[in-house]
């Protein structure tokens, strides 16, 4: 049963009108997202540091609680072409907050105007960065996560550090975003939660354009012919969200090629979930099982 603070949250948001062209529509749920942020995820924790930092032209914006912690980098949900690190603040926030881990939010740059590869360019970009600046940080405890479509980015990312022999420590994917064939028995139960087939096809077409790039292992992480060496792995999934196979079916395929893997299902939630920390319960669970995982993964 969808939990019914699910359901009250979903009305918070303002809609789009209707019968807006694509790119005025595009426009108004990128600043609907930003608009809910207060009313959906709460207050601003405060914090000894938050900055916005510039990665080597990359935006990003950087919170720590305490100097020389380990860093997790941050890469927002929102199918390649909405969010940014304003949608998912408080949840950083409170990340820091209760991890001890500093998190650096990427702002990469979004579909249809930079498609692929400029948002995996950009969190490289950012990694390189992160490794090399003074941030105040220790890089040589490095763990990167994301939510949705910033859980690709991630998953994507953390392969190919291992491909370059520099593996991060953690890899945290909140109901991730892995396959663009959208195959998942899930699709066809659970398209009326608020997330469907047709969006994450769009989704998808948007970030990619190119078909016959889809199913490269730059972008299907299900295309990478061995998974072994990946960093120990944190799944969330939510029950009433089609991308839950495909998230349960990646920690299969992460415990077979020997990855150390936590799966966890989230009972009555829906996609998009875990920011929402004002409304939610769920939500609060959700981001401190991220930062007590952070904790036990580059603290101790």
């Amino acid at each position: 049963m969808l939990h019914p603070q699910v359901t009250a949250a979903g009305a918070l948001r303002r809609r789009p009108a209707a019968g807006l062209d694509p790119l005025a529509r595009l426009e108004a749920t990128r600043a609907a997202m930003e608009e809910a942020v207060d009313l959906e995820c709460g207050p601003a924790l405060p914090l000894p540091v938050v900055v916005d930092v510039d990665a080597d032209g990359v935006p990003g914006r950087l919170y720590a609680a305490k100097p020389d912690a380990p860093l997790f980098v941050y890469l927002h949900g929102g199918g390649w072409c909405y969010g940014s690190i304003e949608t998912v603040d408080r949840m950083c926030r409170r990340i820091a907050d209760r991890s001890g881990v500093s998190v650096l939010s990427v702002d990469y740059r979004l579909a249809p105007e930079h498609v692929f590869p400029a948002a995996l360019d950009d969190v490289e970009t950012v990694l390189k960065f992160a490794r090399n600046a003074d941030l105040g940080v220790d890089p040589t405890r490095l763990a990167i996560g994301g939510d949705s479509a910033g859980a690709q980015l991630a998953t994507i990312a953390a392969r190919r550090q291992r491909d370059a022999a520099t593996p991060l420590d953690q890899q945290i994917l909140i109901y991730p975003a892995l396959d663009p064939m959208t195959a998942g028995e899930s699709y066809a139960e659970l398209g009326e939660y608020g997330l469907d087939r047709a969006s994450i096809k769009l989704a998808w077409e948007t970030y990619v354009p190119d078909p016959r790039l889809r199913l490269t292992p730059d972008v299907a992480i299900f295309a990478t012919p061995d998974l072994a060496g990946m960093p120990p792995t944190l799944i969330i999934t939510a029950e009433y969200d089609v991308l839950r196979d495909e998230g349960a079916d990646y920690a299969d395929a992460l415990a077979a090629a020997g990855v150390p893997v936590v799966h966890t299902r989230y009972m009555g939630m829906n996609h998009g979930f875990a920011r929402k920390l004002a409304v939610i319960d769920a939500a609060r669970a959700a981001t401190d099982q991220v930062a007590f995982s952070l904790r036990a993964a580059l603290l101790f």
